[in-house]
């Protein structure tokens, strides 16, 4: 596989800079009401996307999780195993597409919206479907990549399934336009960078930063990003 396109915009949540707006200032656009409904991990996937859109969140969007609201989902087990109820609502916020619906609902966007849960894969799946979409005719893409810890009772060694915070990175990408040109390609080296959650932070890292290639590994390929020369 061997693609190319435009980053347009990006943004991640926790911020890199100390002058980013506060996550009150991210979230005042969102109708009270719903805003009770974010859960922590939904606050941080908003305040990450939403420099990106600049309130118009009006285009086809790929979130990518590898647990999404799986803390939501343990609490309510524990719930049910102390004999309480669990409401309609909560159910409905714990599902894998849970985050990505309160957006659609939030910014009023009613074009395709895909929810990908990458496994082994990574980071790269996201990119594959949003490039998908490019392909397909789409002007441009909303890229949302995000996951929070492990739940404790979830034994993740030896296997690199989790890291110990919080990140959102939210990006654009389209075929033509202006921002910086990349290169998205598949290569047959293996090897093991873990999964998402451990390769957000080296993509957060490797588009903030001045290095011009990330490449992530995985047991059976690899994938390669690279900012090309303008």
């Amino acid at each position: 596989m061997n693609q190319d396109f435009i980053l347009g915009k990006w943004s991640c949540w926790p911020p890199r800079s100390k002058n980013s707006p506060t996550q009150a200032e991210l979230l005042s656009p969102i109708p009270k009401m719903l805003k009770r409904r974010l859960s922590p991990l939904a606050r941080i996937v908003f305040c990450a996307a939403a420099p990106c859109i600049n309130g118009n969140a009006d285009l086809p969007a790929v979130f990518s999780s590898t647990h999404g609201e799986l803390a939501k989902s343990f609490k309510m087990m524990e719930m049910i195993e102390a004999g309480d109820e669990i409401s309609p609502t909560a159910f409905s916020l714990s599902v894998h597409n849970a985050i990505a619906g309160l957006f659609s609902m939030a910014y009023k966007n009613k074009l395709q919206t895909t929810v990908v849960a990458p496994g082994e894969e990574g980071i790269a799946p996201a990119f594959i479907e949003a490039l998908g979409l490019l392909e397909e005719g789409e002007k441009e893409v909303l890229v949302v990549l995000y996951d929070e810890p492990l739940v404790g009772f979830y034994p993740a060694a030896p296997f690199q399934l989790s890291t110990d915070s919080s990140n959102a990175v939210a990006l654009t990408i389209s075929k033509t336009g202006s921002g910086i040109p990349m290169h998205f390609s598949r290569r047959q080296i293996t090897g093991d960078d873990g999964e998402q959650p451990l390769q957000v932070p080296l993509l957060i890292d490797f588009l903030a930063g001045l290095q011009t290639d990330l490449l992530l590994h995985t047991p059976r390929h690899s994938w390669y990003w690279n900012k090309k020369a303008c």
